[in-house]
């Protein structure tokens, strides 16, 4: 089913929930006294300080200790692994729960899940209550990870400090209520620790061992110390280097960039400007081909099968008018557009 244009067509109860950074009634910078480089605004948790330090400790032993020669096969494998978890956070608990970008069927739905608990990360209702959170009171007090209060804490250092009031108080005011109707959210969310460990660890073990032959051991290790951490990084990655570096092209006045790289690592997430200032548009990108957007190419092919449909995205007029009224001087240029149509 072809995709429809324009935020008409979003349900109005979604979009007033996730809202945009302009609906911030929040403080965009606290007052605080000068913290010293080891300081923080909120105290440590130590089980998540503890967990995180472990993480990082495997992380990088393995990193060199692994014997890459030995197990091509485990490493072509891992780099695959960690892709489809990515495309479960991209496609799936951000495009698709969090936003309500498009519908999908059940069986999208399952496997999406499936893609987004083998990355890790928490419950699907409460990572969709986070990311609307953020949207809506953006790099200010209220949102979980807010990048005015620096690189580090954006990027992974939220996960290991207490939340600030404020946070609790804004989640207190945003709605999940859509996605916990959901039944495939209802199973896998309420068998966490089961489907986190068949997904994390066991079934991406199990597979290279039972049907190539490949050591149980260092599966087991190329799966949860080396693949595991590292997407949660590339998750991360978002939270951090889109909301420091590159082009602010369709909103100068919010932190979120336009950044290439960051493009790369998530197939597609880095074009972050875009995203904040139209966050119900499936593409998360102005462009579904030309710029790298394999997550939007992803969606094309699943919407052409009719497993997906009523995509959302908003139309050329609207986009290039947004940018006039607020962009930072870098929109691309119309030749871009009509190549990215071409494909």
């Amino acid at each position: 089913m072809a995709p429809s244009s324009e935020c008409s067509t979003v349900t109005e109860e979604i979009v007033e929930t996730i809202g945009n950074s302009s609906d911030v009634n929040l403080k965009s910078d606290t007052e605080k006294k000068k913290l010293k480089w080891y300081q923080f605004e909120t105290r440590i948790v130590p089980v998540q300080f503890a967990i995180l330090l472990v993480m990082h400790i495997s992380l990088f032993y393995f990193l060199f200790a692994f014997p890459y020669r030995q197990h091509p096969v485990l490493v072509a494998w891992a780099f695959f692994m960690t892709y489809v978890t990515i495309m479960g956070v991209t496609a799936g608990i951000h495009r698709f729960w969090s936003h309500r970008t498009y519908k999908a069927t059940l069986p999208v739905r399952i496997m999406l899940a499936m893609f987004f608990y083998a990355s890790g990360q928490m419950k699907i209702r409460q990572w969709s209550r986070q990311h609307r959170i953020h949207h809506k009171y953006a790099d200010t007090d209220g949102d979980p990870h807010n990048a005015k209060r620096g690189f580090f804490f954006s990027h992974i250092g939220w996960l290991m400090l207490e939340e600030k009031k404020e946070v609790d108080d804004c989640r207190k005011k945003i709605s999940v209520d859509d996605v916990l109707a959901d039944p495939v959210v209802q199973f896998f969310d309420n068998n966490y620790a089961l489907m986190q460990t068949l997904c994390v660890a066991v079934i991406p073990t199990l597979i290279p061992w039972y049907f190539w032959g490949q050591s149980l051991t260092w599966a087991f290790i190329s799966q949860v110390c080396i693949r595991y951490p590292i997407g949660i990084h590339i998750t991360a990655s978002v939270n951090s280097f889109a909301h420091a570096y590159g082009y602010r092209t369709y909103d100068r006045n919010i932190l979120p960039t336009e950044n290439y790289l960051i493009s790369l690592l998530t197939i597609g997430e880095g074009w972050h400007n875009f995203h904040h200032a139209f966050p119900w548009d499936y593409r998360a990108s102005e462009f579904s081909a030309f710029f790298f957007n394999p997550t939007t190419a992803f969606l094309n092919i699943l919407a052409k099968l009719g497993l997906i449909y009523d995509l959302r995205f908003a139309s050329e007029e609207h986009i290039k008018k947004f940018i006039n009224e607020k962009g930072d001087g870098t929109a691309y240029n119309d030749k871009y557009r009509a190549i990215d149509k071409s494909w």
